[in-house]
Formats: structure tokens, C-alpha cells, sequence
């Protein structure tokens, strides 16, 4: 992919008393901001002394969110010795590897979670995560042989536009000092995806290991002639749980709710439930559920759209998001309510909803209507706000604006910004050529709060 956006940015550095021009095309997708990874440190050394992060990091500390090759892994995307820098995405200074060379992370065993930040938006197909093995060389660039896979999770298709994404992932008991976790976020629409390592200090967390409580509320909340969704009480302490269908395995998730399709109409079906722990312990499994697909000759009603949500505001728009509801005839359209009043329908599972008045509460629900016109339930409802209108910058600081190719604006190191309500400071002098991404509260290594 190497998606470019709007042109070039300069950035101008003083080294030494001579002055240099680096123009580099911007690429602005995501980084591993928690635990910190490998080039998100470097941007956070570039504060101090930009100098020496660039001699060790390379330009990464500039674009920690751009280290993209194709998608694939392990069966394609890096090649072995490369993976560290994405194939050498911005070059290959992140593949280097010694015991003692790179800033590690304190990590426990156990579950920890991983939080993604974005700054351009995608959808995703998935992430997953893998760890160096017990004897892995420290001192040579990583390989395929050197990994093994943690944990796998299904992005669904969904928007990475709400800046961040968090996961738990365990790390296994059996792990003790410097190892090395690789982070991949799959794009869904695009042949590429995002790599990022991070240099981990392992420490065994001493927890006694607990076996999960057995499920509870396990229910059937929506049920067609070919299909029947299950839900049941989520655990914090639990990374997976195992669904059982007439006493059979037929499927491992993350989450507390499963569709089983392809089923037979008026037929009966067993389910039963089983949590399993970050140490692999299962549980008993729930109490039994009997459901009954409907026949042929009753009405079939969609799955009822779910987790309606915003994926931002503005003064005068909302950005809604929510699941896909499901039907043996299919989806037609899904209807939009606002404050009870049919507002617009869409076939996809966002919508953009404009015109609105600011600092202004509104309240959504979403339908679906299958191809055959029968209406599902209406979704949860999500109460929301426009935003208010921009605050006037205090004082004598200027506003940030975009420039653009023909156009660009010029910002000055220490110089002092105004945006979206905050002040910045200005940390190197650069242009902007109309690229959003290098905004105040985008560009960590352009700008910081003041």
C-alpha cells in the first residue's frame, strides 16, 4: 500500500551549526503506544536529544505509525532479519539486535494489555501477536524461527478511526527476562499491515493460578430458521471461552457472544459454555440451553443491530458505527432513528449523520430490514452530543491551519499553537503541505501540550 497523503513535509534541523532539508513523504497509520514499542521510544528519545535517537532509530522517530509492509504473517509479509523495521519501511536501523541495545519494557506474566494508537483510519482485518521462545539469540535480527504465536484477534471489519485499540494478550509463565513481542495489526482494506516490536523485561507475576467460574446467563438472543446467537456474562479474568453445540466443540472466541449459522430449520439444538483463564484452566461448563430454530413457516426477524456507538463528533456531525445484523434472506438496508424519527438508511454498518446543531444531545437507534422487508428490533441507544463550537485561541497564539502544495505553512520551533481547545509547543521547525495527520494532537513528534 505505502499510502502517501498530500504531498511532502520538511522538516529543518540544526546539526552542528549547518542546516539541513529532509523531505520525506508522510505515511500515518498506527503504532503500539502501550507497551511502549521499539520506534515509538525512539520518537519519545527524539525529545530529548533528536540527534542521537536518529543516529540509533533512523526516521522512524519522525513516523513511528509507518512501519507497513504487506500482510501475511508468517506465511508472507517481512522477510526474516527485516521484520523489526517492517522490510525496511523507513530503513533498517530497528533491525539491529543485541542483548543491551534497546530501551526494554517491564512486562509481568499473565495477562497484559496492548493498546494501538491510530492516526489514520482503516478497517481491520485482524491483530496478532507473537513472542520470542525460550533460547532465542539476542544478539542476532529477528526471525520466523525465533517466534511463536500468542494470541489472534478478529478485527471484524472494524473502523480503526476511534484512535485506539486496546488487547489482552497472555504472557506464558514459562517466560523470564529479555524476549521480544511482535504486534501486527492486518488492514482490511488494503494488501498491507503495520509491524511493530517491543524490547520486554519479563517478570513473573506470582499469581496462583485460579480456575474461571462457570458461565452464567448463557441465552439465546436472537434466533432464524439457520441460525442462533448466543450471549452470556462476560469475566474479566478470562481470555477465551469455548462453545459447545450437542456436546461437541464448534468454536473458540474472545468475546461473550457467538452466531452459529448454517443450522437446520425446527431443529433443536444443545448449547453449553466453557470459560478458559490466561493459564489455560478451564471451568466447568454453563448449565445446558435448549434452543429451536424457527420453521419454515414462521417469520423470520433480523438479528438486532448491536453496540451502536460514536466513532466522533463534531459541532454539526456524529459518526455512528455498530454491529451487522443477520437474515436467511439477507440484509437490505439499515434504517438510521434520531430522536425517534426515521433520519436516513445505509447499507453499510456507519453512518455519518450532518446538519446538526452544536453543543446538542441527541439519542440513536438503528434497524435492520431484510430483503424480504421484515424490520429487526431496534438497537441500544446511544444519548450523544454535538460538540460546541471552536474556542477562540486565548491570547496572542495563532490558530493551526492546514496549508496545502501550493501553499504551505511554515511552523517554528517553540513557537506556540492553538488547537481544538489546547495550546502546543511547537518541538521542530517543518511545514505543513495539507497532510491532517501532522495536527497538534496527531504528531507527537512535531508538537507537544503545553
Amino acid at each position: 500500500m505505502k499510502k502517501r497523503i498530500l504531498g511532502s513535509v520538511v522538516v529543518v534541523l540544526s546539526l552542528g551549526g549547518i542546516l539541513f532539508g529532509a523531505t520525506k513523504d508522510v505515511s500515518a497509520h498506527g503504532y503500539v503506544r502501550e507497551p511502549i514499542s521499539r520506534g515509538y521510544q525512539g520518537a519519545l528519545d527524539a525529545r530529548t536529544n533528536w540527534t542521537a535517537a536518529f543516529q540509533k532509530y533512523g526516521a522512524v522517530i519522525n513516523e513511528p505509525q509507518s512501519l507497513e509492509a504487506l500482510k501475511g504473517f508468517p506465511a508472507a509479509g517481512p522477510a526474516d532479519g527485516r521484520i523489526a523495521s517492517a522490510n525496511g519501511a523507513l530503513g533498517f536501523q530497528l533491525d539491529q539486535q543485541t542483548s543491551t541495545l534497546w530501551t526494554k519494557q517491564d512486562i509481568n506474566t499473565g495477562p497484559n494489555n496492548f493498546t494501538w494508537h491510530f492516526t489514520a483510519n482503516h478497517s481491520t482485518a485482524k491483530y496478532h501477536y507473537y513472542m520470542t521462545k525460550n533460547g532465542w539469540d539476542q544478539n542476532k535480527p529477528l526471525a520466523r524461527q525465533d517466534l511463536e504465536l500468542l494470541s489472534e484477534i478478529d478485527g471484524g471489519g472494524q473502523s480503526s478511526a476511534n484512535i485506539s485499540a486496546t488487547h489482552t494478550v497472555n504472557i506464558p509463565e514459562d517466560r523470564m527476562g529479555y524476549h521480544v513481542i511482535l504486534a501486527i495489526w492486518d488492514i482490511g482494506d488494503t494488501a498491507n499491515a503495520f509491524y511493530n516490536v517491543i524490547d520486554a523485561n519479563i517478570k513473573n507475576n506470582g499469581a496462583i493460578p485460579v480456575v474461571p467460574n462457570k458461565p452464567t446467563n448463557v441465552r439465546a438472543v436472537n434466533t432464524t430458521k439457520n441460525s442462533i446467537s448466543l450471549s452470556w456474562d462476560a469475566q474479566a479474568t478470562v481470555e477465551k471461552y469455548n462453545v459447545y453445540r450437542d456436546g461437541q466443540l464448534i468454536a473458540t472466541t474472545s468475546s461473550n457472544n457467538y452466531q452459529d449459522d448454517k443450522l437446520t430449520a425446527n431443529t433443536k439444538y444443545k448449547y453449553e459454555i466453557e470459560a478458559v483463564s490466561f493459564s489455560g484452566i478451564s471451568s466447568e461448563k454453563s448449565d445446558a440451553l435448549y434452543v429451536t430454530t424457527l420453521a419454515d413457516n414462521e417469520v423470520e426477524v433480523p438479528t438486532t443491530p448491536g453496540n451502536l456507538h460514536s466513532m466522533g463528533e463534531t459541532d454539526d456531525s456524529i459518526s455512528l458505527m455498530w454491529n451487522p445484523s443477520s437474515h436467511s434472506a439477507g440484509i437490505k438496508t439499515y434504517e438510521i432513528y434520531r430522536d425517534g424519527q426515521l433520519v436516513g438508511e445505509t447499507t453499510k454498518t456507519t453512518y455519518l449523520d450532518s446538519g446538526l446543531n452544536p453543543g446538542t444531545q441527541y439519542t440513536y437507534t438503528i434497524r435492520a430490514v431484510s430483503n424480504d422487508s421484515i424490520r429487526s428490533e431496534a438497537s441500544n441507544r446511544l444519548v450523544i452530543s454535538t460538540k460546541t463550537n471552536e474556542i477562540t485561541p486565548p491570547g496572542e497564539y495563532r490558530q493551526f491551519e492546514l496549508g496545502s502544495l501550493t501553499n504551505p505553512v511554515l511552523y517554528t520551533k517553540d513557537e506556540i499553537i492553538f488547537h481544538n481547545g489546547k495550546l502546543y509547543t511547537t518541538l521542530v521547525t517543518h511545514f505543513n503541505y495539507g497532510d491532517p495527520s501532522w495536527a497538534p494532537d496527531s504528531a507527537i513528534t512535531l508538537f507537544r501540550v503545553k
